[in-house]
């Protein structure tokens, strides 16, 4: 991946607890993806999964998101904690962290369940609830696709 500096440097998180923080306490991701020079954007909640540093995804096996992915796995995300606009001042309070990595689909039921499991331990103050109600039997977890974006690096930067 292609290495950046910051502009502002005085904003950039570099402590990895805080980036990790922020993905921890996040809830959706927007997901830059390219196919044939022309880009991509989309949003969609995940999960994090911090020992290998991967965001997990659920979505329609069918689409364009899909199309981008089978032509380029190349993949950026970016997570933002909204701290709020900050009147009288013009700004905006918020930290963020923009991810580079690799998106793959997940193809076996053992990683599906894993991945749903990250996602739904995430996003859910009960994920059992919705595990026995939309994920009973085996033949479920085919109703949609999962995603797996494997992060090789992160970035982080605050704002106010």
């Amino acid at each position: 991946m292609p290495e950046f500096h910051m502009q502002k440097s005085e904003r950039e998180i570099k402590d990895p607890a805080v980036i990790e923080d922020i993905l921890i306490c996040g809830r959706y991701a927007t997901i830059a993806l390219c196919r044939h020079d022309q880009p991509y954007l989309v949003t969609l909640s995940y999960g994090y999964d911090p020992g290998p540093k991967a965001l997990y995804f659920h979505t329609a096996h069918k689409g364009l998101k899909m199309e981008y992915i089978k032509a380029n796995p190349l993949a950026c995300a970016t997570v933002i904690e909204d701290r709020g606009y900050l009147a009288g001042k013009c700004a905006h309070a918020y930290r963020s962290v923009v991810c580079l990595g690799t998106i793959r689909l997940i193809d076996s039921l053992e990683a599906k369940k894993f991945g749903m499991g990250v996602l739904l331990k995430h996003l859910e103050k009960d994920p059992e609830v919705v595990r026995k109600r939309s994920l009973a039997a085996d033949r479920d977890y085919g109703r949609a696709a999962v995603l797996r974006l494997d992060i090789q690096e992160a970035t982080g930067k605050a704002g106010q």
